[in-house]
């Protein structure tokens, strides 16, 4: 830890951990009702822990961007933190907003639209939090004695979403063009600018993590940047087959949507080739397998699965099922989950000054999550394909098709049991690492 005010990123990954905790929990308590254990149904019902869940995931992704961004900046920027207390009571605001919506969905207070179901009423205190947020890192980048191209990627990349947002607080009395809109947010955030976001911590630990020169590194993000932007932007015409707008959408959608892996395909090869190049003498071994694994597992979940199921001849079929969820999965786990993941790993003994890094515990937690993930998506996929020939080629019933799929759900939870295992030994590991210490200022990196 170079800066003092470094610290503060600790207490975003915390609140991160937390949200993460929340999110498996309620994950279960679909799956389980999937298969028929509905005992909590009277107090959270499934489409309220469906809501609870997914944004959780959104929250608790958000939380360790701020975190990290918070961390990098001011390394990047050659500088402390321009206001350690304004991003303390970002931290308590976030956490206020965040508590208040899960609350508000277990009484029906919510908007019903999918991934921004937080009421009208709270996108303004959402909106402040980020302003806040932005004021902080431009502050910081402003007074810095230096700018990088990792902060700019990274910082821009946090505008980005933050302008994106805008356009979901808008109201429609028409559901196409509220459903148009909200692919702006939704798509645009997670295929698009979240990307950058990505791509501005991945930078930032293959620079510290390979010891390959800077250069190298940025030429190749603003290649990523680049693809980016070149797919992602009309890849939202995906979202767009089936919600009543003009047909050409079919053809920019399926175009777009075939290059969007592109960016991701460049990711991983670009992440796998930094530590080739690098010198291999970093001692923290656990970040650079998250990050190495973020990058690959990104390609397979969002580029691979998402090119699988979002050309319009296959999406025809495959739209609204579980196949969706097998791509969603993988993907915000890869692209975004274990980026979130890595840079913790990369942190925690910066910040406490405890090199508690290469453990088989830490190993283990990255391996068993791993294992998990992807057993999960095998119980999503064999039950999406059975439910796309029954539903969509035999005709039959909704309800009768998710009966007749409800073998794969143990599938599921088996690999939802070892993913839970994983992220409990990463949590014990970052408990045992306490709390930062002043101390973590000599430490070297």
């Amino acid at each position: 830890m170079k800066y003092k005010s470094q610290k503060v990123a600790y207490w975003f990954f915390a609140l991160s951990m937390l949200l993460l905790v929340l999110q498996l929990t309620y994950g279960f308590i679909m799956g389980f009702a999937r298969l028929g254990y509905d005992g909590l149904h009277e107090w959270i019902p499934f489409n309220t822990a469906h809501t609870v869940h997914l944004n959780l995931l959104v929250v608790w992704l958000l939380s360790g961007f701020m975190g990290a961004a918070y961390y990098i900046i001011p390394e990047e920027s050659e500088t402390e933190l321009w206001s350690v207390k304004l991003a303390y009571l970002q931290l308590i605001t976030l956490a206020i907003v965040g508590v208040t919506a899960v609350v508000g969905f277990h009484f029906n207070y919510w908007e019903g639209r999918k991934f921004l179901e937080i009421p009208r009423i709270l996108d303004w205190p959402v909106a402040l939090n980020v302003i806040l947020f932005l004021v902080i890192l431009l502050m910081t980048i402003i007074k810095g004695k230096k700018t990088s191209t990792t902060s700019l990627v990274l910082f821009g990349g946090l505008v980005a979403a933050a302008l994106l947002y805008l356009p979901g607080m808008i109201t429609f009395d028409s559901q196409v063009l509220d459903s148009f809109f909200r692919w702006w947010v939704v798509h645009l955030w997670v295929e698009g600018v979240w990307e950058l976001i990505m791509g501005g911590i991945m930078a930032f630990l293959l620079i510290k993590l390979t010891g390959v020169d800077r250069e190298v590194i940025e030429k190749w993000l603003y290649v990523v940047v680049g693809l980016t932007f070149l797919s992602g932007i009309l890849g939202t015409g995906h979202h767009y087959y089936y919600i009543g707008v003009n047909n050409i959408w079919l053809i920019v959608g399926g175009i777009f949507s075939a290059l969007e892996p592109l960016a991701f395909l460049a990711m991983a090869l670009w992440a796998v080739n930094m530590y080739r190049k690098g010198e291999k003498k970093h001692p923290n071994k656990t970040a650079i397998l998250w990050t190495l694994g973020s990058a690959i597992v990104a390609f397979l979940g969002a580029g691979v699965l998402g090119l699988a199921h979002t050309l319009p001849q296959t999406n025809i079929y495959t739209h609204g099922t579980l196949v969706t969820a097998m791509h969603g999965h993988l993907a915000f786990w890869g692209a975004y989950a274990m980026i979130v993941l890595a840079m913790i790993t990369y942190v925690l003994p910066n910040v406490t000054g405890r090199k508690l890094f290469d453990t088989s515990r830490a190993r283990s937690a990255f391996w068993l999550s791993n294992i998990g993930m992807f057993t999960m998506i095998s119980g999503f996929g064999a039950a999406g394909i059975a439910q796309v020939y029954m539903e969509r080629k035999l005709g039959i019933e909704f309800m009768e098709v998710q009966n007749e799929i409800k073998v794969h759900f143990w599938v599921l939870i088996t690999g939802a049991t070892i993913l839970s295992t994983g992220i409990t030994l990463f949590i014990i590991d970052f408990i045992k690492y306490g709390t930062p210490s002043d101390e973590a200022l000599e430490i070297q990196e």
